[in-house]
């Protein structure tokens, strides 16, 4: 198990519980699932980035990416239906634990001049939205084996049913947003 999930459970939980005034510990909101996404215009031009992408992001995820196809065709941007376009994995349970707590620590500390995530990234649902710009952020990615720089969208999703109740949950578990 993570440090983080059994810091959830034995600090985080009691807090939240108190913080937004739940009876029930079921009502606290959890981690759900985190969805790591990323799509590139130029696989357009070069349908061989897909599988750079695609190991990038199974090297950052710890799990298989899935490709992801062009839904339909736009002529204006080259774009027939079916192409496959980038990659995305969705991570639940433990592997959503681990990649949160190495996000965290280890990860967004290494982003040029970072003073914080913009609390403005929430959905209305509880769900947090936020894009990087570098994926050379992660530990994982080797920089020499690195052909361009891509940025990826990661979507946390948490079972609270206001942005108020992810963002005390995100928040507990050290989420470093801007004041």
């Amino acid at each position: 198990m993570s440090t983080l999930s059994e810091k959830y459970k034995n600090e985080v939980v009691p807090q939240l519980k108190k913080q937004l005034k739940v009876a029930n510990v079921h009502q606290v909101p959890r981690l759900d699932k985190i969805v790591l996404s990323v799509s590139s215009g130029e696989v357009v031009k070069n349908p061989k980035i897909v599988n750079n992408v695609v190991d990038e992001l199974t090297a950052i995820a710890g799990q298989k990416a899935a490709i992801t196809h062009a839904k339909k065709a736009i002529s204006n941007f080259k774009l027939r239906e079916g192409i496959p376009l980038g990659a995305m994995v969705t991570l639940r349970r433990e592997r959503a634990w681990v990649f949160l707590e190495k996000l965290i620590h280890f990860s967004l500390p290494r982003v040029r001049d970072f003073r914080g995530l913009s609390p403005k990234g929430f959905d209305g649902r509880g769900n947090f939205n936020m894009g990087v710009k570098e994926q050379i952020i992660f530990p994982e990615v080797e920089y020499e084996k690195v052909d361009m720089m891509r940025g990826m969208n990661i979507t946390i999703c948490t079972t609270g049913k206001t942005d108020e109740q992810g963002r005390a949950l995100l928040e507990a578990l050290g989420m470093p947003f801007r004041k």
